[in-house]
């Protein structure tokens, strides 16, 4: 195979890239949404729990967030890691094996 790189295959790497970038900002929106959903659980976990069942729900509220932020940041990370992947895939064009 050839260094060179022709006009079809710059353009399907472009393609490919595009896609990434596509697929990162999806990765991206389900962080968002993560992160709407958390803001929603620290307005309910502020509420005032008197009873005991109340509080034992705002714990689990409490747990559920902690996870749920882990998952949020897990999102944002890999959302990041498609979107320079993406990058990747354009600077790639020409290697052989991508």
């Amino acid at each position: 195979m050839s260094g060179t790189l022709t006009a079809a295959d710059a353009a399907a790497c472009a393609s490919r890239s595009y896609e990434v970038q596509q697929l990162a900002a999806r990765v991206a929106s389900c962080a968002e949404q993560a992160g709407a959903v958390l803001a929603w659980l620290g307005r309910l976990e502020l509420q005032d729990w008197q009873s005991p069942a109340g509080r034992a729900y705002r714990t689990t509220l409490s747990l559920q967030a902690a996870s749920l932020r882990r998952a949020r940041d897990g999102l944002q990370d890999a959302a990041a890691v498609v979107l320079r992947h993406a990058q990747h895939v354009t600077l790639s064009s020409g290697r052989p094996g991508y």
